[in-house]
């Protein structure tokens, strides 16, 4: 783990982590926005409007289309940062991961309090009767999935134009409110609501691990560089 980060967290007791999609791409989970991203591919419709929900209301098959085919990796497996920040949590310093992400890779990993602020893929319910439905259901299923009552089962992640859960919303606020440290990792903060979160930081540090510049670098006390499963890579010194 790079030395300086792993000195600020012996220091601290409250630790929050609040991550992005960077945290994934080394489990070869691509994100949106890097030059090989989803946003920089060809499609029909651009992945921001097959994302939406009134895509989901109006063009539900081939959502599905675009949702099996770039949104499902059940071959990844969580890597040095997810397995990091497990650790941490198993040792008492980290109370809450805080991910924008949805492919429980952190649960995966072995982390307990995981707040999931775009919903997760292995969650699915009937929008008619809320039946619910494990990923493998969606996996087997070919065009719309439907209920056995007959309805279109809907992912439980957040689309454009739907707004984050508040229950999440109210306890990750609370999360950071009370952090001595807040670790923002793999993400651009470019993502509003999620990215405004960092402003709920009261007297704690910050440090932030993103490749590129974040809006956030200014006001931490920490920013690297580096990729993150490099960062917080466990070794010798836990």
């Amino acid at each position: 783990m790079n030395q300086l980060l792993w000195e600020k967290i012996q220091e601290s007791r409250y630790i929050v982590f609040f991550g992005g999609a960077g945290v994934s791409t080394e489990s070869g989970v691509p994100d949106f926005r890097s030059a090989d991203g989803l946003y920089h591919q060809k499609y029909a419709y651009p992945p921001e409007v097959i994302l939406s929900h009134s895509f989901f209301n109006h063009n539900t098959e081939e959502f599905y289309r675009f949702y099996r085919d770039k949104m499902l990796y059940t071959e990844a497996e969580p890597n040095p940062a997810h397995k990091a920040l497990a650790k941490l949590e198993e040792m008492g310093k980290l109370k809450a991961v805080i991910t924008q992400n949805i492919d429980g890779l952190h649960q995966k990993a072995g982390s307990k309090c995981v707040l999931e602020l775009h919903g997760s893929v292995h969650r699915n319910h009937c929008q008619s009767c809320g039946k619910f439905y494990g990923l493998d259901n969606i996996l087997a299923s070919v065009g719309v999935p439907r209920c056995t009552c007959g309805g279109i089962i809907k992912p439980d992640v957040v689309l454009y134009e739907e707004p984050l859960d508040d229950k999440v919303v109210h306890q990750a606020v609370r999360y950071i409110q009370k952090a001595d440290l807040l670790v923002v990792g793999g993400t651009s903060l470019s993502v509003y609501p999620a990215a405004g979160f960092i402003q709920y930081l009261r007297n704690g540090k910050m440090a932030v691990i993103n490749r590129d510049p974040t809006p956030a670098d200014s006001r931490a006390d920490l920013v690297l560089r580096e990729p993150i499963g490099q960062v917080l890579s466990i070794d010798e010194q836990i």
